[in-house]
């Protein structure tokens, strides 16, 4: 497998921070540091998905690739995929979904998971990370990922569970999980074809569709934890990162 695309699903319409790919970080748009993360990857084209036109503006004023999508789409993924289908022709073997709101993102993280995915191992691969305090093991915000055996550094394990909450203590085997997701050109098809189901409708997390539909998720470990910004708080807290 070589035949690689990045896709970051980007619009403004957020519930919870409106208008955040605009929020500027060093003076440059959120969006702009999450595609610069996956242009620096180097593994294949980048291409940055949206119903915004002033997104898809911006992205071309800057020298990348932007593709206009239905506004009518409901996950992140059906975005992902109306690109991959209408602009890539299904072509690409390996599709990653790299969120538009993670602006700190290691680039060579994102090389590291499509390695894994050439060896052909699982249909959907992802990251997780430790949690940074106990506050985060228990914000709904920080979204959980369950594995059947310890990971450490770049090691993989099958995921078991996603979840935001839980009335149990944490096992020793749940991470923070890093919301990037790298699909093989068959899993994202027939992902795609399957109805949303009911875990991913309650706890709004599309990778649960993937579960109950008994697709394999491998969820690698990277020593460092991204912040995901989906609140006014998220984003303070990843200005201080990046402006130090």
């Amino acid at each position: 497998m070589n035949n690689i695309a990045i896709i970051i699903p980007s619009r403004l319409n957020a519930v919870r921070l409106p208008n955040k790919p605009l929020k500027l970080i060093n003076n440059k748009e959120m969006i702009l540091h999450v595609h610069a993360a996956a242009k620096n990857s180097d593994i294949g084209q980048v291409i940055v998905a949206t119903p915004d036109k002033e997104i898809l503006e911006l992205i071309k004023k800057n020298n990348g690739q932007a593709v206009l999508t239905s506004s009518k789409h409901k996950t992140g993924t059906d975005r992902i995929f109306e690109v991959f289908e209408k602009e890539l022709n299904s072509k690409p073997e390996i599709v990653i979904n790299f969120q538009g709101d993670m602006p700190n993102l290691d680039s060579n993280v994102i090389k590291d998971l499509a390695e894994h995915m050439k060896k052909n191992l699982c249909d959907i691969g992802t990251l997780a990370s430790h949690f940074s305090n106990n506050y985060e093991e228990k914000d709904p915000n920080v979204v959980k990922v369950l594995t059947e055996k310890k990971i450490v550094n770049k090691s993989y394990a099958k995921a078991v569970d996603f979840f935001r909450t839980s009335n149990k203590p944490l096992s020793k085997h749940t991470y923070h999980h890093v919301g990037i997701y790298a699909f093989t050109n068959k899993a994202l098809i027939r992902y795609i074809s399957l109805e949303r189901s009911k875990l991913e409708i309650e706890r709004k997390l599309e990778q649960l569709r993937a579960l109950e539909n008994k697709m394999t998720i491998d969820v690698g470990y990277i020593d460092a934890c991204p912040l995901s910004v989906d609140t006014e708080s998220d984003l303070v807290a990843v200005k201080k990162l990046m402006e130090r």
